[in-house]
């Protein structure tokens, strides 16, 4: 590229997004604040407090007048509807892993919408930072840029590609991802071919270097071999979207290719109505008086006119109730296959993992561009092998193991951010493909590009009996996928599974982690048992294995905790009718529920409705607001059905469920 460009801005403001929500509100009222190293900037800004759930309803320009309306400093929301827009601010900085979190796109589109132009922070998630380049927003981790944009002086725009790849930079100049791909298919900008010297691969590095684009023009795909730090595009197997994201990527789509024009290969695209189909039942009246729940319908009537304009199989909602299933649910079921590369519109989109593909989340354009192309955006991560050795106690399961892997000082401090996790050991070889998917669901909350654990034996049996493949296409599907001897790892994190105990995250943050048994009391409200994470068919057998235990010794939900039960799937669903599961759950005073993403999104029954209010859910995260203003904990269905019975937070102790007069006694006594 020759291309080099200057930034220039008529607006000079900049908006710190300090921890200090007085220092927030003089900004918002037009006072300029000098930047000042010492000043305390918030970390950890997550997509939810960008634009909270609910205002992901929108679709358009809109999104500008609720920017950071979900941010928290201290105990405040300082960001009141319009005022950033208001504020005429030219850029935003923010702290340490800025946008992480939910891959929704929504979020750097509000700040763009909101007349913010740049956006600088002292490190970023993946995938948010990717969205701000696709969109054109510049981002930079240089503070040294703030008094030159408060001086309203020019910026080249090298401060913005210095360091980065050939591919990163040529978006950037060019102004996004779309005009980068036309070029690209056009062959007018030169995508670089990887090193091909020989090397051993990780199981990722291989899947990787199969699908890669070798030549746009002529369509040619596949290398030998692949390293860290390659920037390219890959060939897609599957790309899926829900009605959160299909909507902004097909307005996006009509407005640059038209109404008229097709999505490629069509077969290979999903989408899902997976996550507002309990809205109205949950969502709060102060939104529903401001006309929320009809611009949230809006978005499934946009998602369902267009999949029937272009041929796309639509998961939509069920007459029962609820959806046919959570995307991730359905995309392991029944789509994703070991060695492929799967993109969905969703940061949890590795739980596709869990059968030995390739599969992370994307952000809207990149979305909609790939329907034009079927490629992706890629940069071949460094891998973090994480090995689970011994066999953990029965009451410790793999959300428990995500749990301890995540206030990991490597994980704590964002050492895995962009990696790619590749899990071994006995303790995943001994479990099922349903736990495996829990610790690939959880890269995103590593900050992990994907997570993979390599197909084998346990692999090869679920594609025959779930799937109904015979047994040699099975096998051929998953030969060669290994890792190769040699194979090189960034990082390498061991975990005793023997030692471990059943965990909690505190509110806040999953990586809070501790040992339930170093908590003390807390008293519940809410039991939530499921989502993508927590609503396989292993999990209700978990929850079903207390639940047994306590209706034989007459126990039941503890007085004043309200508790849910919710599948991923249909599937999961008629599993649980088949195995009496729906009976149970009702005896203990439990309530099942159609499957749905539902109060993980702050969308469905077992949200809290106070602040005051104390849930302990098997969910993927507790970001402020995610699920409720109320206190968020995390832990494993074991736990989750314990303290719905016990009526705080405890572990599951197995003990208990083996000598009923024991389970009895104790839980008397919590």
């Amino acid at each position: 590229m020759t291309h080099i460009g200057k930034f220039v801005s008529s607006s000079r403001r900049v908006l710190l997004l300090a921890d200090d929500a007085a220092l927030i509100e003089r900004q918002l009222g037009g006072e300029d604040i000098a930047w000042s190293s010492s000043l305390a900037l918030r970390d950890d800004i997550s997509t939810d407090e960008i634009t909270p759930a609910y205002i992901c309803y929108y679709f358009d320009a809109t999104l500008g007048d609720f920017t950071y309306l979900g941010l928290r400093a201290g105990q405040v929301f300082p960001i009141t509807p319009g005022s950033v827009r208001r504020g005429k601010f030219v850029a935003s900085v923010a702290g340490r892993r800025r946008g992480k979190g939910s891959s929704r796109e929504q979020s750097p589109y509000a700040e763009r919408a909101a007349g913010i132009r740049v956006v600088l922070a002292e490190s970023f998630e993946r995938i948010y930072r990717e969205n701000c380049q696709n969109l054109g927003l510049l981002t930079s981790t240089d503070f040294s840029l703030i008094p030159k944009l408060q001086a309203g002086d020019p910026i080249p725009l090298s401060a913005f590609t210095d360091g980065e790849g050939p591919i990163a930079r040529g978006i950037i100049e060019l102004g996004g991802l779309y005009p980068y791909n036309v070029a690209r298919l056009a062959g007018t900008v030169t995508v670089p071919v990887p090193d091909q010297t020989p090397r051993p691969l990780t199981a990722v590095e291989k899947i990787l270097a199969r699908h890669w684009v070798a030549d746009a023009p002529t369509g040619r795909v596949g290398v030998g071999t692949v390293r860290p730090g390659d920037q390219g595009f890959v060939r897609t197997d599957l790309r899926f979207s829900h009605e959160y994201v299909t909507p902004m990527a097909a307005m996006m789509f009509e407005e640059l290719v038209g109404p008229d024009a097709s999505i490629v290969d069509p077969d290979s695209v999903l989408f899902f109505r997976d996550h507002l189909t309990f809205l109205a039942d949950a969502m709060a009246p102060a939104h529903r008086d401001a006309g929320l729940l009809d611009v949230a319908m809006a978005l499934e009537a946009k998602q369902r006119t267009f999949a029937e304009a272009k041929g796309i199989t639509l998961y939509g909602e069920v007459a029962r109730g609820g959806s046919v299933a959570i995307c991730h649910s359905k995309i392991l079921e029944d789509h994703a296959l070991p060695g492929q590369v799967v993109v969905g519109s969703d940061s949890h989109t590795p739980h596709a993992g869990a059968i030995g593909c390739v599969a992370f989340g994307i952000g809207t354009t990149a979305v909609c561009n790939a329907w034009i192309t079927r490629d992706v955006r890629v940069e071949v991560p460094p891998t973090c092998r994480i090995v689970v050795r011994g066999t953990p106690p029965v009451n410790v399961t793999a959300k428990d193991v995500m749990l301890e892997i995540l206030r990991q000082p490597f994980v704590a401090s964002g050492g895995a951010i962009g990696m790619a996790l590749e899990y071994a050991g006995d303790a995943v070889a001994a479990w099922s493909i349903d736990e495996r998917a829990t610790l690939t669901n959880m890269a995103a909350e590593v900050g992990a590009l994907t997570a993979i654990v390599p197909p084998d034996a346990r692999t090869i049996d679920f594609l025959i009996e779930r799937r109904g493949l015979a047994p040699a296409t099975a096998r051929s599907l998953t030969a060669g996928l290994a890792p190769d001897h040699g194979a090189e790892y960034a990082h390498i994190i061991e975990i005793d599974a023997t030692a471990l105990r059943p965990m909690v995250a505190l509110p806040g943050d999953p990586g809070n982690g501790l040992p339930i048994d170093g908590l003390g009391h807390v008293a519940i409200d809410i039991a939530y048992a499921g989502s993508c994470t927590a609503g396989k068919r292993d999990d209700m057998d978990m929850y079903a294995r207390v639940f047994t235990a306590a209706r034989e010794t007459g126990r039941a939900v503890a007085e004043g905790v309200r508790c849910y039960v919710q599948c991923g799937s249909t599937d999961v669903f008629d599993y649980c009718v088949e195995q009496g599961y729906d009976q149970l759950f009702a005896d203990v005073g439990a309530t099942l529920i159609a499957p749905s993403c539902g109060a993980c999104i702050n969308a469905g029954p077992g949200v809290s409705r106070r602040a005051d209010e104390v849930t302990v859910s098997a969910i993927n995260r507790n970001f402020p607001g995610r699920s409720g203003p109320g206190q968020l904990y995390l832990a494993s269905p074991y736990t989750v059905a314990a303290s719905a019975l016990a009526g705080h937070i405890v572990a599951w102790d197995p003990v208990l469920t083996e000598d009923s007069q024991l389970f009895q006694k104790n839980f008397s006594s919590l």
